[in-house]
This record gives structure tokens, C-alpha cells and sequence, in this order.
């Protein structure tokens, strides 16, 4: 099941960006495209859904969860035999006797409800703001055109001359470098765990 956008319709109105009848499916679209690239920059869902995820055992008695926080866990199940040992702490599980086998690393099947019950203002601002971009692109010309990449930078008139940006972005649906980082900072998808023994 796909998730809903992390922003709607109304949200661009609201931020002020009135939308026409005939953009609004476009502007749903879009709102999607963003989302999913929000989403897939963060490494987490954001907004709050029921998830099942494979994650590899191991030595330690905790197991992290991608996309946190972590509300509740449903199953467990180590290399296919279900596991009720196991406690939920800390968006994390723990389990006495560690999350591997005697033969090596042990594969953990965890159904579970995870993610925010509302998404962030921020993040909502975020996907509108991105979605504006594409509807501008979208309205500078009748032919489809404005949806090729070519963002102009400088422009000169003596002599015509145009600079196109050399960001490597392609459309605004791509996330820059700093953006992503930052959102995988902050909801767990880009971060690793370092632990000393």
C-alpha cells in the first residue's frame, strides 16, 4: 500500500499557491513525486505506517529499526521461527541472548508500526515548496516544455548569451546533496551506529 503524500492540495493553497481544476490532479502527482523523494532522501517513512522489514541479526542484545520512532512491534521472527523473548526499548528491540545464531548472522523479520503521527511542518513546507517549483515549471510553457531542465543562471542581452545551472539536478523533484544529508540526519536513514567494546 502506498502512502499518502506528506503534504496535500491544501497545503499548497494555504503556503499560496492556488491551483487551477484542471492542475490539480497534476499538482497530486507532484505532490507524490516529492514525497517519495523526501522519504526516500530521509531513509524513513516520516509519516506514521506498518511496516514489515528484514534486518540482519546481531551480536549485541539490541536491534535497531529503521524509521523510528518505533510504536509498536507486532511479530518477530528469527530465521523464521517466531521470537516473543524480546522486549521494545528505545525504538530499539532487545533480546537477552542477542539477535544471532550459534552459526553466524541470524535474519529478523519484524512487523511493526513505526513513524511520526504527523508529519512536520517543516517537512510539509518542504514538499510544497518543491512542488511549487515543478508547478512553475509546468505553467512557463503550453508545449511541455518547462519541464526539461535548463535553469538559468545569468543571462546577457548585447551578443545574447544564457548560462544554464551546473547543480546536476534534473528536474525539482531531486533532492541536493546538503538536503539529503540533512534528512537522513535527522530521521535516522543516513546515520550509522558506532560501538566500542
Amino acid at each position: 500500500m502506498a502512502l499518502a503524500p506528506l503534504a496535500t492540495v491544501a497545503d499548497l493553497a494555504a503556503l499560496g499557491l492556488p491551483l487551477t481544476v484542471d492542475e490539480e490532479p497534476i499538482a497530486e502527482r507532484y505532490l507524490a513525486t516529492a514525497s517519495a523523494a523526501v522519504r526516500e532522501a530521509a531513509g524513513a517513512p516520516i509519516s506514521q505506517t506498518t511496516s514489515t522489514v528484514l534486518v540482519e541479526g546481531e551480536t549485541d542484545q539490541r536491534l535497531s529499526l529503521p524509521g523510528p520512532p518505533v510504536l509498536a512491534v507486532m511479530d518477530v521472527a528469527i530465521d523464521g521461527v517466531t521470537a516473543t523473548d524480546w522486549r521494545l526499548r528505545t525504538n530499539r528491540l532487545w533480546r537477552f541472548g542477542g539477535w544471532t545464531a550459534a552459526d553466524g548472522p541470524s535474519e529478523v523479520e519484524v512487523t511493526y508500526t513505526h513513524g511520526l503521527p504527523e508529519v512536520p511542518a517543516d517537512i510539509v513546507d518542504l514538499v510544497c515548496r518543491i512542488v511549487a517549483a515543478a508547478v512553475v515549471a509546468y505553467r512557463s510553457a503550453d508545449d511541455g516544455s518547462g519541464l526539461a531542465a535548463g535553469d538559468i543562471t545569468s543571462e546577457r542581452l548585447g551578443d545574447w548569451a544564457v548560462t544554464y545551472g551546473s547543480d546536476g539536478l534534473i528536474t525539482e523533484m531531486e533532492l541536493p546533496t546538503y538536503l539529503r544529508e540533512r534528512l537522513a540526519a535527522r530521521f535516522g536513514g543516513g546515520a550509522s551506529l558506532v560501538r566500542s567494546r
